[in-house]
């Protein structure tokens, strides 16, 4: 384990689950061998962390979330109370499907909101934001407003967290950092470097 990293007492920390410095973990939690966490992030009560998996830096999991084998959070990435991930897109009790297996990519300074569900095999764009209760059943492109059942695209967010509005231009800017975006086509948008 890294520098200053946190274990509450009725957290479980598998030898050979590697954590990052400064990292919490908090009550209840299991965090298994073959896990990774990056340095900074802080897991909330009752978090499973299965083998396979990789949070980057500075990843914040609320509270009763399961990250199940090859879900991969980079850095930044929030995820919201009770949020739900899979990793098989047809389970059965009676029938052993590990080997089917789909690998989920959560994107850099993505959002996923509380109660939303990500279907695996999918990745989510950098800086997406999941609505509370989404059920997300295909990739989202970078900076996404993501609601509904099934997800789907009903607008844009900043890095900063802000909605953008493009009204019928071409350009926004974010009220909160005075970042650029500007529309690149097939439905996408991008931060405006100088």
């Amino acid at each position: 384990m890294g520098e200053d990293v946190f274990v509450h007492p009725t957290a479980v920390v598998d030898d050979g689950a590697i954590i990052g410095a400064g990292t919490k973990i908090w009550h209840f939690c299991h965090v298994m061998k073959g896990a990774v966490i990056g340095e900074g992030c802080s897991l909330g009560q009752n978090v499973f962390v299965a083998p396979r998996t990789r949070l980057g830096r500075n990843v914040k999991v609320q509270n009763n979330v399961s990250i199940y084998e090859l879900v991969e959070c980079e850095d930044d990435v929030f995820l919201g109370p009770s949020m739900v991930f899979t990793n098989v897109i047809n389970p059965r009790s009676h029938i052993s499907r590990k080997h089917e297996y789909m690998t989920t990519l959560v994107r850099r300074g993505a959002t996923i909101g509380a109660n939303a569900t990500v279907v695996c095999g999918i990745t989510l764009g950098e800086y997406c934001f999941i609505g509370a209760g989404a059920v997300v059943r295909a990739d989202v492109p970078a900076y996404a407003l993501v609601v509904g059942v099934p997800g789907r695209v009903i607008g844009w967010m900043s890095a900063h967290g802000e909605r953008l509005d493009f009204g019928t231009g071409n350009e926004a800017v974010c009220p909160g950092s005075g970042e650029r975006y500007r529309r690149v086509g097939n439905g996408r948008i991008e931060m405006v470097t100088t």
